[in-house]
């Protein structure tokens, strides 16, 4: 091993005995030397059975901790158990914690994140399987993807406003991440192939939450004061936006969704938390976690081609949504279940659950995942 790896047996015994001394470089072509040769890295405890390092970007957003049960479901399902690295939104610390997975000694990472660099993914990989959980910026070659189809989710609900008669339409973004800017894409992409081009606008992403909400509260004030021109339904790139989205208009007396409808997207947990209950584009997150989970393991078990696996998003309706005071609904009735213009219908794995009484459970089958 030390031969292949270039280094001196005792540079070996160090890594193998997870003692510190050397650089991140050196330790890295240690470990895919011992992968190469098959011999078992193992932590400190010296433990049996596989384990999975998480590494998610946010444990505060309910879409990284839904995906997580995710992982941890399928792990146990097979023996194997899960360790936590949070991210804190901070892509050095990310890295770090990237670095001290691989010093424990997982047998394979799954990044609920998109936010490590493409370098240190690949680096990674050289020592063990890396699986990457949404949409990446640049491809890493050696990693694994799971990804939800973003612009046709958008144009899911760009579809479902329109067809209840909302055609001054906004779309809140807060991030220019790879998947906030491919539901922003789908939002202006669908909203142009039905004809809106010059009536569907995008705000953010702004500096700060305070300069968003001033971007907000001025197209809040215009519905508030009746204007014509103003926007009748609000689509979030996701559902932490538009529940505040939804705050903002309650406090400027904006009834939703009387005045204002509003579709989030990940229909987490959230989404059952504020009232009206929100109608979102559901992402199968504990669907997501379970494939992200399963190909780290198919990685350990030999597959040795990258994959990459696209799970379709669907519209939950809920209250948040609702036609617009001027629709001619028989037309629209006529086209279309509103609440459901794909078609599509049953219950996703991994959505937030509509209680007894609210909305209509409008979805899709989300394991429909294509390679």
């Amino acid at each position: 091993m030390a031969q292949a790896a270039g280094v001196s047996a005792s540079a070996v015994s160090m890594v193998m005995n997870d003692r510190t001394g050397l650089t991140q470089a050196t330790r890295l072509r240690i470990l895919a030397a011992a992968r190469a040769v098959g011999y078992p890295v193992r932590g400190r405890a010296g433990r049996e059975g596989r384990v999975l390092g998480v590494l998610p970007t946010d444990l505060g957003n309910p879409y990284h901790t839904d995906v997580i049960t995710g992982i941890e479901k399928h792990a146990e399902s097979v023996g194997a158990a899960v360790v936590i690295g949070h991210g804190r939104r901070d892509s050095a610390h990310l890295e770090r914690q990237l670095d001290r997975m691989l010093g424990f000694g997982v047998d394979g990472i799954v990044a609920v994140t998109t936010w490590l660099r493409p370098a240190a993914l690949e680096d990674a990989a050289t020592v063990l399987p890396v699986a990457v959980i949404g949409r990446m910026q640049d491809p890493a070659t050696g990693v694994d993807m799971v990804r939800g189809d973003d612009a046709a989710g958008a144009a899911q609900a760009v579809r479902h406003l329109v067809r209840l008669g909302h055609t001054r339409l906004v779309h809140v973004t807060m991030s220019t991440r790879p998947g906030p800017a491919a539901r922003r894409a789908g939002f202006l992409a669908e909203a142009a192939r039905l004809g809106l081009e010059g009536q569907a606008r995008v705000i953010g992403p702004a500096a700060d939450w305070a300069a968003m909400e001033e971007q907000i509260d001025a197209f809040l004030e215009r519905i508030r004061a009746g204007r014509s021109t103003a926007p009748t339904a609000v689509f979030a790139a996701n559902d932490i936006a538009a529940v505040r989205v939804m705050h903002r208009a309650a406090a400027l007396g904006v009834r939703v969704p009387q005045q204002l409808s509003v579709v989030g997207y990940d229909s987490s947990a959230a989404a059952l938390m504020i009232r009206p209950h929100l109608t979102s584009v559901n992402q199968p997150r504990e669907e997501m976690g379970r494939l992200a989970a399963g190909m780290v393991l198919e990685r350990l078990a030999g597959r040795a081609s990258d994959a990459e696996l696209i799970v379709r998003p669907v519209l939950r309706e809920r209250e948040s949504s609702t036609w617009h005071p001027d629709a001619d609904r028989e037309t629209a009735n006529q086209t279309g279940d509103a609440a459901n213009p794909t078609g599509d219908a049953a219950n996703p794995t991994g959505d937030a659950a509509d209680p007894p009484g609210t909305g209509p459970n409008r979805s899709a089958d989300p394991a429909a995942a294509s390679g």
